[in-house]
């Protein structure tokens, strides 16, 4: 469940993130061009996606301890991305990998 949620905290902040005007952004994957020519909709999108991760959250851990841990994994995941994405050094097959390798972990440690 962490992981899913940790997952979603991604998708949201790199939706969020191209529909900033000021951010160095790269159209390598189909979506990415609909979420730069479709700003209105990707807010939406990343604001639902990032209150449905806080929920997730709050439902593996209790309120105080899932706020905490749902804004440490926003301002980590947040600086990675604002500062890898525009080196080109974040890859779909990269995040795949590392997502099975968070998953096979959590579910070994459960």
């Amino acid at each position: 469940m962490i992981t899913t949620a940790s997952v979603i905290v991604f998708l949201a902040f790199y939706t969020l993130y191209y529909t900033s005007k000021r951010a160095v952004l790269s159209y390598d994957l189909g979506f990415e061009k609909w979420m730069q020519k479709n700003p209105k909709q990707t807010k939406i999108i990343g604001l639902m996606l990032l209150l449905s991760a806080y929920m997730m959250w709050l439902f593996t851990q209790s309120l105080g301890c899932g706020t905490l841990m749902f804004f440490i994994q926003l301002m980590t995941v947040g600086s990675l991305i604002i500062i890898l994405t525009p080196l080109k050094k974040i890859n779909s097959k990269l995040l795949l990998a590392l997502l099975v390798f968070i998953a096979l972990t959590e579910f070994y440690y459960q």
